[in-house]
């Protein structure tokens, strides 16, 4: 299970607000790169049926079967505070992080 935090809520919902296609939903995946060998994304798109699907109040999240292994129990929040890093996945199965929060292994 992924928990959505209600700062990240907020910010999906005035991003989609934004987006021309009302059914795509925020993709959340790992990929091979970064600083620390592997890094997350975050993009629109539609859902797949294989997909997991993450729900906080009216916003959904959708994570592919791979991703969702290595981010399993992570927290999806959003700091847009002073020295904000925007979306961060804090990802208790990280053995180690980079600085900018953006890769782990």
């Amino acid at each position: 299970m992924v928990t959505i935090t209600d700062q990240a809520v907020a910010k999906i919902r005035e991003l989609q607000n934004h987006h021309d296609d009302e059914s795509a939903r925020l993709r959340v995946f790992v990929s091979q790169g970064g600083c620390s060998g592997m890094e997350y994304g975050m993009k629109f798109d539609s859902p797949a049926s294989d997909d997991h699907r993450v729900l906080k109040d009216d916003c959904e999240v959708i994570i592919d079967p791979d991703s969702m292994q290595l981010i399993q129990g992570s927290v999806l929040d959003f700091d847009d505070g002073l020295q904000g890093k925007g979306f961060e996945v804090k990802n208790p199965n990280a053995k180690e992080t980079c600085g900018c929060g953006k890769s782990f292994n």
